[in-house]
């Protein structure tokens, strides 16, 4: 096998795994395959030449560069001379992590966290309700504590995401590893 087989064969194994690792997260393996091909990228990309090199769609790539962007992953850079927009992989990883799981995390917090709420709300209003039956007020009553709990449990997420967003993390898991 010649060296630069050897090479291309080492970049597409860790474009693979990152593409499924990805999708793991809910990121397609083609926005995945992307982030792979930015990563090992010596200069930024248009979505042309991205699009070339993977094959794709312009419609799948641009929708996979703008989930990237999204989740802070990817950045538009500027390049004097150059027309097209061109788009580069952000290089601090510990940054994206935080990104990434403060922007998923927080939405999935707000979104479990408003139907509890409203459910809370409703069952309160169910079991003060002197028509509601003995069973269905032991049932509502159980809920509500089931429900009460998990948002001790979405407060407490919530003060983990702003540790992140803080870096206050950091202090507890610093970045370098402790020598020992």
């Amino acid at each position: 096998m010649k060296d630069n087989e050897i090479l291309d064969k080492t970049r597409t194994m860790v474009i693979d795994a990152i593409a499924q690792n990805m999708n793991l997260y809910g990121i397609t393996p083609s926005a995945g395959r992307l982030y792979g091909l930015l990563f090992y990228s010596d200069k930024p990309l248009t979505l042309d030449e991205m699009k070339e090199e993977l094959g794709m769609s312009k419609t799948s790539m641009s929708t996979s560069v703008r989930s990237l962007l999204d989740l802070n992953m990817v950045e538009k850079v500027w390049v004097k001379g150059e027309r097209k927009d061109l788009y580069t992989i952000k290089e601090d990883w510990y940054q994206c992590f935080f990104d990434y799981f403060t922007i998923k995390w927080r939405t999935a917090i707000t979104m479990n966290g408003t139907a509890m709420e409203k459910s809370i709300s409703k069952l309160k209003e169910l079991i003060a309700n002197p028509e509601t039956s003995d069973e269905v007020r032991e049932q509502a009553l159980l809920d509500l504590k089931k429900l009460e709990d998990r948002i001790d449990y979405y407060d407490w997420q919530n003060r983990l995401i702003d540790s992140f967003e803080t870096k206050e993390i950091l202090d507890f898991i610093p970045i370098e590893k402790k020598k020992e």
